[in-house]
């Protein structure tokens, strides 16, 4: 299984960014691809998932702001991220779980990328 992520880069406050994880390998039925984001010095944060049965979850960090979305025909999952503040600089992570789950927790998820910066200029 690899995921891949895309996207992040240099932004203005107010500004916008949509990150891409493109997944291969992945042949489950079920299953939940989730973006996490890591501040130097903060514990890993779990931002948005989605599943296979359609269902997302937001943190309430994000919410409203960011959304998450998949397309199945590309294999890839797109977190649309609008109204960006400083506070939303970190790498973020793409991670992949077998099975649905409506977490945010980073134990429920055994797949991981390897992050993208995102960098929010205030």
């Amino acid at each position: 299984v690899q995921l891949v992520e895309s996207g992040g880069g240099l932004v203005q406050a107010g500004g916008s960014l949509r990150l891409s994880c493109a997944v291969s390998g992945f042949a489950f039925d079920r299953y939940t691809v989730a973006w996490f984001r890591q501040a130097p010095g903060d514990v890993r944060e779990g931002v948005s998932c989605i599943s296979s049965d359609g269902t997302s979850l937001y943190s309430t960090s994000v919410k409203g702001r960011f959304t998450i979305s998949i397309d199945n025909a590309k294999n890839t999952v797109y977190l649309q991220m609008n109204s960006l503040k400083p506070e939303d600089t970190a790498v973020y992570y793409c991670a992949a779980a077998s099975w649905i789950t409506g977490s945010l927790h980073y134990g429920e998820y055994d797949y991981w990328g390897q992050g993208t910066q995102v960098t929010v200029s205030s």
